[in-house]
């Protein structure tokens, strides 16, 4: 039960909290950015919303915590190799005010994203030695 909570609120950060986040004028209603790039935001926090939702059966319904975990895993882990690479496409986690989240030094995302990504790591290897130790009884 532990795991599914754990599971679940990691899906609730990047499937609800950062799409509620992002839709402001910073980002979604941003008249800065051009269309091209606001229309890959929407689509970005939609294709994430639903992969959350498909997450959330499967691991309420199906209770395959191995695949919602390592979905989830793609999804944080996507947003962190993105800020890894930024420097490449000229990324910033900088708002265009010059204002920065922040948690403890560090970028509240970036921080945020990094426990949930090693969250979904950690229940997708419960999962599986899980699963491993009852099939060796079986």
């Amino acid at each position: 039960m532990i795991l599914k909570a754990l599971i679940t609120l990691g899906i609730l950060v990047y499937g609800l909290l950062v799409p509620i986040l992002e839709v402001n004028p910073s980002h979604v209603f941003n008249p800065d950015w051009p269309a091209h790039a606001l229309l890959h935001e929407v689509w970005q926090l939609i294709t994430n919303s639903m992969l959350g939702l498909y997450c959330l059966w499967l691991t309420w319904v199906k209770k395959d915590l191995i695949l919602s975990s390592v979905i989830g895993m793609l999804v944080t882990g996507g947003f962190l190799l993105a800020f890894l690479l930024k420097e490449t496409f000229e990324g910033s986690m900088v708002h265009p005010d010059g204002s920065e989240a922040t948690l403890m030094g560090m970028n509240a995302g970036v921080l945020v994203f990094t426990f949930v990504f090693v969250v979904f790591a950690w229940a997708a290897l419960t999962a599986y030695r899980n699963q491993s130790a009852l099939i060796k009884s079986a």
